[in-house]
């Protein structure tokens, strides 16, 4: 509830800023003015609903409304460094022509309504765009080619999963689209890399229900994502998500054989997991053979230099999201060493998946959600 109060202040702020420029700087008469703010006034109260649905409101009522104000939220992103651009426009407009007071104040005048008018517009079809994009999350084709990989698994097709964030906006409609899109690939293994809810065990635990349909004949795999310990004990929802037929990986490691050749398949919980759950990649490979081939899930990409340091050949991770709306991702690199894709951090190879779901606004812009299909070859 505290968390809540806060953001709602702060929220409430960002409407007064959004209030000063785009009704009193363009001087809006009313009607508009009016409707404009009641616009504000009612968004705000359904932000707020969505910030605190599968949390604090139960999402058989609030997921509706939680829609709508996340998606809010991300038009307020662009309205706001919109305001930031117009705002830069008209102060170099008000020094340029510092001379001539009056007609500075009338050409400002203008830029800011027809700039206001602009920015307006193409943040609500930048989000009408990136609803639509999250809603579908595509399968994408990358091949991994991986040394230490034993001839047998030469082929070996992995489904990687992430960041689904059910609860707030999306329930189990979402992963039951997601969970046919992965069986119609057959995969041999199916990872599930973390953040796959939003909220707690409660309220969003039965959207998860749909996972339990997975099938891989090599098995199906998760890990804990940073999301999961958010809301209440994240052991609550590791041990939900094992009853759905899913091997939980929590700092521990399961062999995989195919004709007699064996790989170890680890997994280890998220970097910023609490006690008693913290990381401990140590312990997941405690006793393994050196010489044999391990993949490792692990949420983050940042866990990928322990990762190398540990002789680790090949890890899965989400977490970044690519940023999911477009220019987040330019942020990305402060915290992550790789923001999507196929990369390589020291000597272990490195899958970044832009996730299949959003977290918050379900939007996303210049990030198209995916479900990687990561096919593993020998080189």
């Amino acid at each position: 509830m505290i968390r809540l109060l806060a953001f709602g202040t702060f929220l409430a702020l960002v409407a007064l800023l959004l209030h000063l420029r785009y009704v009193r700087a363009t001087r809006l008469p009313r009607p508009y003015s009016i409707a404009a703010d009641a616009v504000l006034v009612v968004t705000w109260i359904l932000a707020l609903i969505g910030t605190g649905s599968g949390e604090l409101f139960d999402p058989t009522w609030s997921r509706l409304p939680a829609f709508v104000g996340l998606s809010w939220l991300a038009v307020v992103l662009y309205l706001v460094l919109g305001t930031l651009a117009v705002g830069i426009v008209t102060f170099g407009i008000r020094l340029v022509m510092a001379a001539r007071r009056r007609e500075s104040v009338a050409v400002r005048l203008r830029v800011t309504r027809i700039g206001s008018a602009v920015v307006a517009t193409a943040s609500v079809a930048a989000v009408a765009y990136g609803l639509i994009e999250a809603a579908h999350p595509k399968v994408t084709d990358t091949t991994v080619a991986l040394d230490r990989l034993p001839t047998e698994f030469d082929g070996t097709r992995v489904a990687l999963v992430s960041d689904l964030h059910v609860g707030p906006a999306r329930g189990a409609g979402f992963v039951q689209k997601v969970v046919d899109e992965v069986n119609a690939q057959s995969p041999d293994i199916v990872v599930l890399d973390g953040d796959l809810i939003d909220g707690t065990v409660e309220l969003v635990g039965s959207d998860l229900a749909p996972l339990a349909e997975l099938s891989a004949p090599l098995g199906v795999f998760a890990v804990s994502g940073n999301h999961e310990f958010y809301a209440g004990d994240g052991g609550e929802w590791l041990d939900l998500i094992q009853t759905l037929g899913v091997t939980v990986l929590r700092n521990e490691l399961r062999p995989v054989t195919i004709s007699g050749a064996t790989i170890d398949i680890a997994g280890i919980n998220d970097a910023t997991a609490p006690a008693p759950y913290e990381p401990n990649l140590a312990a997941a490979l405690d006793g393994r053979d050196p010489d044999r081939f391990v993949m490792l899930l692990a949420h983050q990409p940042l866990q990928a230099f322990e990762a190398s340091d540990s002789g680790v050949d090949f890890q899965m991770s989400g977490h970044t999201h690519a940023g999911q709306m477009w220019p987040l991702r330019y942020l990305v690199p402060l915290q992550q060493p790789s923001i999507e894709g196929l990369d390589t951090v020291g000597e272990t190879a490195l899958y970044t998946t832009r996730g299949a779901g959003a977290w918050g606004p379900p939007v996303r812009v210049a990030a198209p959600p995916e479900i990687a299909m990561l096919q593993l070859v020998s080189s």
